[in-house]
C-alpha cells in the first residue's frame, strides 16, 4: 500500500529492538510505559504492509471483547487515519482480501480447538504476566508459519510467572545447570521514563504512589515484581527533595565493591528523629586507586567536601582503607564489627523517620527492596535479613555507627519476633 511507504510512526528508543524480526518478542514494565500501544501500532503497520496475514491477540482469560486489545487496535487504527484499509467487525478485524485479526481467551481452548490457530501468522499475548504454563506450550507450537512471530506485553507480578521464566530464567535457573533465554527472542523492558509523551495525568498518579507507596511505586510504575509487604524491613521512609542545612553535621559511610558489587559512600545528617540521606555515590567494579576520585564527586557543589569529614568504612576490606587514607582520607576508619552488628544497625536505622533525596537513586532502590527471608514453599517470613539489596544500605549502618554506640543502642531481636 503507498500510505504505508509514507506512514510516520514515532517510536521510543527503548521499543526498536523489537522493531526486527525475531521469533518471540517481549517488552515488560511499569505502567504507563506504552507497552500496548507499541505493538497495536506495529500490528496495524504489519498489516498495512502484509495485509492478507492473519493474527491473533491473545488473553489468558477473555469473557468478553471488552476484555481484549479490539478496542486498542480500533483506536489506533483511528489514530493513525488509516481507516479505509481495516473492516472492523463486531467479533473480528478484517484487512484486504483475506487478512484476519482474532481475539481469543486461552482457557477457552484445548489442544484440540487450539488448533484451527495453525495458520495464523503470529500472536500478541497481551496482559502476559497472567498467562499460564499450560496456555504458552499451547500456544507456542501452534503458530508455526513460516516467520511466525509471537509478542509478549505485560507488567511484571511474580519472578516464577510462566512468561517471566521464559524470557528471564527468574523460576527455572538451578544450580549447575546454563539457562539461555529462548532462540531468537527480544525482550525490552520499558517504564515511564522512556515515554516522551507520557501522560500528566498519569504523571500525578505516579507522583502520588511515589510518595505514599514506595513499594506501590516500584512495582507499578518502574515494574519491579510484587513483594510480600510484611517482608519489607524498612517502611519508615519516604522520597523527598528538601535542601541541605549549611550547618548540618554530616555522617559518611562507604561499603566497598569488588568485580560485580558496587562501591558506596552515602551522606547523611539526623534532625530531631529524621534520618536525612542526601548524597551517595555508587560505581560497580571500581578499581581501589579510582576510588578517591568516586568520592571526591560525591557532592558537586562542595568539591573533595569528603576528605574532611569522618567516614566510617566496611572493615572487611584493610587494604582499602590503608589506600584511601594514604591518599587523601586520613579521617577514613573502619567499622566496629560483631556478632549481631547487622541487626543492631538495622534496628537503628528503623527508629528514624527516613528521607531520602530524589538523587539518591540507589539508596531508595534498596530501601524498597531491602527484606526479610521467606519459606519460598509457605511464603512464611523467616526473621533473617537477605543478603541482597543492601549496599548502600550497609553504608548507611556504618555512617551513623558512632551514634548509635553514643546513644547505648545494643543488640536486640528482629522487629516482631
Amino acid at each position: 500500500m503507498s500510505t504505508a511507504a509514507t506512514l510516520r510512526i514515532d517510536t521510543p528508543r527503548v521499543f526498536l529492538p523489537l522493531l526486527e524480526p525475531h521469533r518471540y518478542k517481549g517488552a515488560r514494565g511499569g505502567r504507563g510505559s506504552g507497552k500496548s500501544w507499541f505493538f497495536a501500532e506495529l500490528l496495524v503497520e504489519r498489516f498495512l504492509l502484509e495485509p492478507n496475514t492473519r493474527w491473533v491477540c491473545v488473553r489468558e482469560i477473555q469473557k468478553t471483547l471488552d476484555q481484549s486489545v479490539k478496542r486498542l487496535l480500533e483506536d489506533t487504527i483511528q489514530r493513525m487515519d488509516v481507516g479505509r484499509y481495516f473492516n472492523v467487525l463486531n467479533t473480528h478485524i478484517e484487512v484486504g482480501a483475506s487478512g484476519h485479526i482474532a481475539f481469543i481467551g486461552m482457557q477457552n481452548h484445548n489442544a484440540e480447538s487450539i488448533k484451527s490457530l495453525e495458520g495464523y501468522h503470529g500472536a500478541w499475548v497481551e496482559e502476559a504476566q497472567t498467562f499460564s504454563q499450560r496456555s504458552l506450550d499451547l500456544l507456542r507450537p501452534t503458530i508455526r508459519a513460516p516467520h511466525s512471530e509471537i509478542w509478549f506485553s505485560w507488567n511484571p507480578r511474580y519472578p516464577t510467572d510462566p512468561v517471566d521464566d521464559f524470557f528471564c530464567g527468574k523460576a527455572s535457573r538451578k544450580p549447575g545447570v546454563t539457562w539461555a533465554p529462548p532462540p531468537d527472542s527480544a525482550l525490552v523492558t520499558a517504564n515511564f521514563t522512556e515515554l516522551p509523551w507520557f501522560p500528566n495525568v498519569l504523571r500525578k498518579e505516579m507522583e502520588w504512589d511515589r510518595a505514599r507507596d514506595p513499594e506501590k511505586y516500584a512495582h507499578v510504575w518502574k515494574g519491579d515484581y510484587q513483594r510480600n509487604a510484611e517482608a519489607r524491613v524498612f517502611r519508615n521512609w519516604k522520597e523527598e527533595a528538601f535542601e541541605t542545612p549549611s550547618d548540618a553535621v554530616f555522617h559518611l559511610g562507604a561499603d566497598w565493591g569488588f568485580s560485580i558489587d558496587p562501591t558506596v559512600l552515602v551522606r547523611c545528617f539526623i534532625k530531631d528523629r529524621t534520618l536525612y540521606i542526601d548524597r551517595e555515590a555508587w560505581q560497580i567494579g571500581c578499581e581501589i586507586d579510582k576510588t578517591p576520585a568516586l568520592f571526591d564527586a560525591l557532592d558537586p557543589s562542595r568539591p573533595t567536601m569528603a576528605r574532611h569529614w569522618t567516614i566510617t568504612g566496611d572493615s572487611e576490606s584493610p587494604a582499602t582503607i590503608s589506600y584511601l587514607q594514604r591518599h587523601g582520607y586520613p579521617r577514613l576508619m573502619a567499622a566496629k564489627k560483631g556478632p549481631g552488628s547487622v541487626v543492631e544497625g538495622v534496628n537503628f536505622l528503623q527508629t528514624f523517620d527516613i528521607v531520602v533525596h530524589p538523587r539518591c537513586s540507589h539508596v531508595i532502590d534498596e530501601l524498597t527492596h531491602y527484606a526479610y527471608k521467606t519459606d519460598p514453599l509457605t511464603d512464611t517470613i523467616i526473621p533473617e535479613l537477605e543478603d541482597t539489596k543492601n549496599h548502600t544500605i550497609d553504608a548507611l549502618r556504618y555512617a551513623v555507627e558512632s551514634v548509635r554506640r553514643k546513644r547505648g543502642f545494643g543488640e536486640m531481636d528482629l522487629p516482631g519476633w
